[in-house]
């Protein structure tokens, strides 16, 4: 009895906490302590495959991975809101000046361009279900887009720098 009580509750605990790698990780004030995930019962050192803390100092962004053309594509369309904390980071395979439009995007986003070394070179606010295009004013490899407004109400500006690790695959 004591043995099914105790699977009993080991597997509600389960449920309930989110799955590995899905949480951001709090920003811990000593760089060399590994970010805790919430609900967890020890430390996650890398994000669910398929996503990517994307850190701009005190804040985290947890973020879906679009690598592929197809995933690229796609992005955010379909999507009634973007979360705080949470978005879409655009890899590509070069570095070069980037175009985004939102057809078929119903929360309106910001997006911040990024080069190679992960310093966002340009951002730009997009409003839901508009064509036009928003191309980056300098080359850039990566794009994260988020929540409209979530940029500026986290003071992250030009020449920021992010640091990002990516989920194993």
């Amino acid at each position: 009895m004591a043995g099914t009580t105790l699977a009993l509750a080991i597997l509600a605990l389960g449920a309930c906490a989110p799955a590995e790698g899905d949480s951001a990780p709090s920003r811990p004030s000593d760089p060399g302590i590994t970010p805790q995930v919430a609900g967890a019962a020890r430390p996650a050192s890398r994000p669910a495959p398929g996503r990517a803390w994307v850190i701009f100092g005190a804040d985290t962004v947890l973020a879906e991975v679009a690598r592929t053309p197809e995933e690229r594509t796609q992005g955010l369309m379909y999507r009634q809101e973007v979360p705080d904390g949470t978005g879409m980071l655009f890899v590509f395979d070069d570095n070069e000046v980037r175009s985004f439009w939102m057809q078929n995007t119903y929360a309106a986003l910001d997006i911040a361009f990024l080069d190679p070394a992960f310093t966002v070179v340009d951002i730009q606010q997009m409003e839901p279900l508009t064509t036009d295009p928003h191309q980056s004013t300098a080359p850039a490899m990566f794009a994260l887009e988020v929540r409209k407004g979530w940029l500026a109400e986290h003071g992250i500006e030009l020449g920021a720098r992010a640091e990002v690790v990516f989920g194993l695959q």
